[in-house]
């Protein structure tokens, strides 16, 4: 029974460790590049950068290829066990078919291990730091962030067109400052424009040289006879706050970034002072969106357990140990499971369809179908 067990559990391990590596390059870093491409070429970001920001969007996406990768993995060695008489030749012997599935069972636990470990703490922080990259470019190399023909919308506050660039100095640029209602209140043309980074203040210095103004009258914004216009400048300077720039892409992380003993915190938090209705419901929805991502997390995690459950009787059904009909399948399968989840988590904010308990209906379907097929499967 142990040569069994190291057979079977070998098959799948190796066969699962193949399409990790195959998943995470065609479907999740290829994309990665392909984003990270023009970063690389048009805002002039060092290579290392690059491979820093992958790293750091590999936990994130191992969330999704290790329980597929599983699933891919038990279709393919029991479809191919199942074509070539393997598990008829082990019934024959006496051994059920639970019993020829334990290892599965163990890789199952093990890989609902990781992917708790990966979506409660590593994913999370790893998350963090990719937001935080922008801001690092933008302090170690701020020229990274001012490529030609692009617009810069980074800037809390402020949006940046560069027609073109020379090293430090950018050449006709239109430079929009915007009000709370983001609309724009000053809209700069400059002919040349000097990059200067002031380490000391923590802010980048844009200097304007040879620039036409058009300005918002700050009382009424909206009245466009109000608009002072012609105003012109030999040189001006733009302060560029890196601290804003930093704090914006903090707030902008949201629930995804936080752990789960930051996500309690947040579900357990409680206000002293006195709340108007508005702000009574943004805190409830805040609390239940909370709740809808531990959940997530938790459920997510158990998917290894719910592909594994359903994928030896599917396999066995299928009979077939071609690479393409496992791979088939088992993209059928996650699809819909996937699905169903990101469904549960688009309702996050409709308290009346208790998303938090939503978001367990795939793992509910797909557990409950791999017992039934299981239960068919041991009695054939």
């Amino acid at each position: 029974m142990k040569l069994l067990d190291r057979y079977v559990a070998g098959e799948v391990l190796g066969t699962s460790a193949f399409a990790v590596a195959i998943l995470s390059v065609v479907l999740v870093l290829g994309k990665v590049f392909r984003d990270m491409l023009d970063l690389l070429v048009n805002h002039n970001a060092p290579l290392e950068f690059i491979f820093t920001f992958v790293a750091y969007i590999l936990p994130f996406s191992l969330t999704f290829t290790i329980p597929w990768a599983f699933l891919t993995a038990v279709l393919l060695v029991f479809g191919k066990m199942s074509a070539e008489n393997e598990l008829i030749a082990l019934r024959s012997s006496g051994i059920s078919i639970p019993r020829i599935c334990a290892p599965v069972f163990v890789l199952a636990a093990a890989f609902v291990g990781i992917c708790l470990w990966i979506n409660l703490e590593v994913a999370p922080r790893a998350q963090v730091k990719m937001k935080n990259a922008v801001y690092n470019i933008a302090t170690s190399n701020p020229m990274a962030m001012f490529s030609s023909d692009k617009v810069i919308d980074e800037f809390p506050g402020r949006k940046i067109y560069v027609e073109r660039n020379n090293g430090p100095e950018l050449h006709n640029l239109l430079v929009y400052e915007l009000g709370e209602e983001f609309d724009p209140m000053k809209v700069v043309f400059a002919r040349r424009g000097v990059l200067e980074t002031d380490h000391a203040h923590n802010q980048i210095l844009l200097h304007l040289l040879d620039a036409r103004f058009e300005q918002r009258d700050d009382g009424e914004p909206q009245n466009l006879l109000k608009i002072k216009q012609g105003i012109t400048a030999q040189e001006t300077t733009f302060p560029i706050s890196l601290k804003e720039l930093y704090e914006r892409n903090r707030k902008r992380s949201g629930f995804s970034a936080m752990t789960v003993a930051q996500l309690q915190e947040k579900i357990q938090e409680e206000t002293t002072r006195k709340l108007s209705s508005e702000d009574s419901k943004k805190l409830r929805e805040q609390k239940l969106s909370a709740r809808v991502e531990v959940s997530k997390r938790f459920s997510f995690a158990m998917a290894s357990f719910a592909f594994g459950l359903i994928g030896v009787p599917l396999a066995v059904t299928a009979q077939r140990k071609e690479t393409s009909i496992g791979f088939m399948l088992s993209l059928a399968v996650a699809l819909v499971y996937f699905l169903c989840i990101i469904f549960a988590d688009t309702v996050r904010n409709k308290p009346h369809l208790h998303p938090e308990i939503l978001v367990w209906s795939p793992n509910i379907l797909f557990v409950g179908l791999g017992l039934w097929l299981f239960w068919r499967l041991s009695r054939r």
